[in-house]
């Protein structure tokens, strides 16, 4: 019998073609996100009645929806973070949830990366002063011989951290769970997250979206910052008061910032950050690699089937 599975991350077809193909082969009927934007409760509400599993991008997902889904069974998260998951509601109503751990990591490691150089060379804004026929020779700062801190040292602050190994820096790191075994062998100081917010240079957010999580960086944790200091978010926008970062940037505190993700997305052109020089921003594309969708394409299709099959997937929530 055919199940059918509602994929709401969007460009599946193209960029996810292998999987879509292992789900087909495998009996699956698949329906795809045409919007190209997460889902909303009525575009949901529309084409859930009936499916089996779900493939699912940052849309809500929660009880009212389940109540809606009398057949769903499983929804694999296409990514890590599951905040937009009522995963206990799931629970509740024999739905499994996986998530995609570790297949992202390498994409958004690499673009944390890119965004500090970004950011300490004001790279965006002299691409965009040079193609207008500016020359503006900007003075900007080197990453050599900083102190650069990872809030959260799971899986993507981990492969931060070993790629940092080149750049002559220290890397401190503070995690609620510390794997020590790894920090020994990336040369990564474990301390409280006082200290990590008060002696980084370079200050990178990297930790889950979680209610005890939400605006860990507020006014007064941007106050106790070194000045002059950079801050980076590649993990989710509910870690960060915006407009308390805005009063850091605006007030001279921090010299700079760059920002993948946002408390609300997608984000209006009413940002306060968006009026700032000093802020690197890009759309919450740290994971948009065409090596992430090949990897993330495959561990989502299969935790689908293999809850079908009465397997017990991987990543089990």
């Amino acid at each position: 019998m055919t199940k059918k599975i509602l994929v709401t991350a969007t460009n599946y077809s193209q960029l996810c073609a292998e999987a879509k193909k292992l789900l087909e082969e495998n009996g699956c009927e698949i329906i795809e996100n045409t919007f190209g934007r997460p889902m909303t409760f009525d575009e949901l509400k529309a084409r859930v009645g009936d499916i089996d599993g779900v493939i699912a991008g940052v849309d809500a997902w929660n009880d009212e929806v389940f109540a809606i889904a009398p057949q769903l069974k499983v929804i694999s998260r296409f990514g890590v973070g599951v905040d937009n998951i009522d995963v206990e509601a799931a629970r509740r109503r024999g739905i499994k949830v996986t998530n995609a751990a570790g297949g992202n990591a390498n994409a958004v490691a690499e673009l944390t990366i890119g965004l500090i150089v970004g950011a300490m060379r004001a790279v965006p804004q002299l691409h965009a002063t040079t193609r207008q026929g500016a020359w503006d020779r900007f003075v900007g700062r080197e990453v050599v011989g900083r102190t650069v801190g990872l809030l959260g040292f799971g899986n993507i602050a981990q492969k931060v951290a070993r790629k940092l190994s080149g750049f002559d820096v220290t890397v401190i790191a503070y995690d609620k769970y510390p794997n020590l075994e790894a920090a020994a062998k990336l040369g990564v100081a474990m301390v409280g997250a006082d200290e990590v917010i008060a002696r980084s240079d370079i200050l990178c957010m990297l930790l889950p979206s979680l209610p005890e999580t939400r605006r860990f960086m507020n006014a007064d944790a941007f106050g106790r910052m070194k000045d002059g200091a950079y801050f980076v978010n590649t993990a989710r926008g509910a870690l960060v008061d915006e407009d308390a970062l805005a009063g850091a940037l605006t007030s001279g505190k921090l010299a700079g910032a760059a920002i993948d993700v946002y408390e609300r997305e997608p984000s209006s052109v009413d940002n306060p950050l968006f009026r700032l020089d000093r802020v690197v921003t890009t759309p919450h594309t740290a994971a948009e690699t065409f090596e992430t969708y090949t990897g993330i394409g495959a561990i989502t299709a299969t935790a689908v089937l293999d809850v079908l099959a009465g397997r017990t997937p991987k990543n089990l929530l």
